[in-house]
């Protein structure tokens, strides 16, 4: 990679760790690229991505992030997984690890907080949030339906009791 490549990975580096919510480090040591090519796809399903990156260059574009237990993270066959959203990356490179024992997760990072790979996965156990809105409007909406049939139930009390008054009359 020449100088200017490795100035514009740099950048891109930092601006993966500067808008990411959570960044996902792992080995994929003897994955093929049909099982590379999968995992990216799951990620992109979820607006996520996956790099395969120098440690080196990650290593400078951290600039002192998480300091020396951020840069040990960074050793030997290293790809990132990224998203906005600090659960979506987790939660598909914990359930594509699962099953497949050639990713390995190493740990992550979340702003300025170091992850090990159990702290990944503890992330990974939360709900995305398209799930976490998906129960705030479930929440708001159920008083609602609430009020409505409550509001609702004296009109239909009372047609009950018209219509048994009319057929007691029609008798």
């Amino acid at each position: 990679m020449d100088k200017a490549g490795k100035a514009a990975a740099l950048e891109t580096l930092k601006g993966v760790f500067e808008e990411s919510g959570a960044v996902v480090v792992t080995h994929y040591s003897g994955l093929t690229v049909a099982e590379m090519t999968g995992l990216r796809g799951r990620l992109r399903e979820q607006g996520a991505g996956l790099k395969v990156i120098k440690n080196r260059i990650a290593k400078i574009a951290l600039e002192g992030k998480g300091g020396d237990a951020a840069q040990e993270l960074f050793q030997g066959p290293v790809a990132i997984a990224f998203s906005p959203d600090p659960v979506s990356a987790p939660k598909v490179v914990a359930e594509f690890a699962k099953g497949n024992q050639k990713l390995v997760l190493i740990g992550g990072l979340m702003d300025e907080t170091v992850l090990d790979a159990e702290g990944v996965q503890a992330l990974a156990k939360l709900p995305s949030l398209d799930e976490l809105r998906g129960k705030l409007v479930g929440l708001i909406q159920a008083p609602a339906t609430k009020v409505a049939g409550v509001v609702q139930a004296p009109a239909g009390q009372l047609a009950r009791v018209l219509k048994a008054y009319s057929e007691k009359d029609a008798a």
